[in-house]
């Protein structure tokens, strides 16, 4: 299978470089330093005290590399608006796309068969590029639930979790999210064809779009952020807000509230990653993880007083830093 994958960072790369070790035909798309040091050395992935040494195509020309069967779209959501015109060389007729990012994809309601159903949405899709370059057709819906780093150019670190379920928009057991799930699973990550590919997004999303915003307003870790009274407080209503909207969209929440922040506090002082790329000065996934929220919202006539509160001082935080970029 010919795969390419956009954005070889942390997640890209350990999924191409398993892709890679199985024999499939991958190409990276990854710039500077990254790019560079694959070409002549390799991708180098290690995870759980084993290592081993790939060497794909590694190239920042998305046309260099043509038509795919199926392209894997890691990048951060800021930067994907900017590359949906360079990716179009990547896809054939039937070539297929799976996103495997935080929040909420820009496909989210294509075919979602309820109230919204086709809405585009300005907070995750600026323009509708996405929508209308890439097309929601070729989308396949993804969970990342594992964690790495880009431990130095070329050398990808998987610290945690192995779990990447898929799903088509229609809840469909189609022969292309079979056949990538059968793909997928083969080179070594846990992928199953999940029947309802949104739920799965919300059981993410909920901890990211409060736990996030948060955690870059306070510098507060999971743990810390869990224990602390105050914090507790805004968590809580953003999630009770959140959860509103969810609903609405036909969510099911099987966790309470106590629940999904016990969850967050197991994880120990960890940074979240929004938090992270503050402290790095990149943008924030910003529209993508708290802005839609505001956004489905609005739309639904449904109040979010605490979440409007926590997304605007956030913006605020995020021009202070230089960083503002994203909605």
């Amino acid at each position: 299978m010919k795969i390419a994958v956009v954005g070889a960072g942390a997640i890209g790369g350990y999924l191409g470089g398993l892709l890679a070790r199985a024999g499939h035909d991958v190409t990276l798309i990854a710039r500077g330093a990254h790019r560079d040091a694959i070409r002549n050395h390799g991708l180098r992935v290690d995870s759980k005290g084993a290592s081993f040494t790939v060497h794909p195509a590694c190239t920042d020309n998305p046309a260099e590399a043509g038509p795919q069967d199926f392209v894997i779209l890691s990048l951060k959501a800021p930067a994907v608006p900017a590359m949906a015109e360079r990716m179009l060389p990547l896809f054939g007729p039937d070539t297929a796309l799976l996103t495997a990012m935080n929040g909420v994809p820009y496909w989210y309601f294509h075919k979602q068969g309820g109230p919204l159903d086709g809405t585009q949405l300005e907070s995750v899709d600026p323009g509708a590029k996405q929508w209308a370059l890439i097309g929601p057709q070729r989308a396949i819906g993804s969970v990342v639930w594992l964690a790495g780093t880009v431990a130095a150019p070329g050398v990808i670190h998987h610290t945690s979790g192995n779990g990447l379920p898929i799903g088509e928009p229609d809840g469909s057991r189609s022969d292309r999210v079979q056949r990538l799930s059968g793909i997928l699973t083969e080179a070594g990550v846990e992928a199953p064809v999940h029947p309802n590919i949104r739920q799965e997004i919300w059981t993410k999303l909920w901890g990211n779009l409060s736990y996030n915003p948060v955690s870059v307003l306070t510098h507060g870790t999971l743990e810390g952020l869990s224990r602390d009274p105050d914090a507790r407080l805004v968590l809580g209503k953003m999630m009770e807000e959140s959860r509103q909207v969810g609903q609405a969209l036909g969510i099911d929440f099987p966790l309470t509230i106590e629940q999904r922040m016990g969850a967050a506090e197991k994880v120990g002082p960890h940074k979240t990653s929004m938090l992270q790329d503050l402290e790095a000065g990149r943008p924030m996934e910003i529209g993508a993880l708290i802005g839609v929220i505001a956004e489905l919202a609005q739309k639904l006539r449904i109040d979010t007083p605490t979440i409007d509160t926590v997304l605007a001082l956030l913006k605020v935080r995020a021009r202070v830093a230089g960083t503002y970029g994203d909605m």
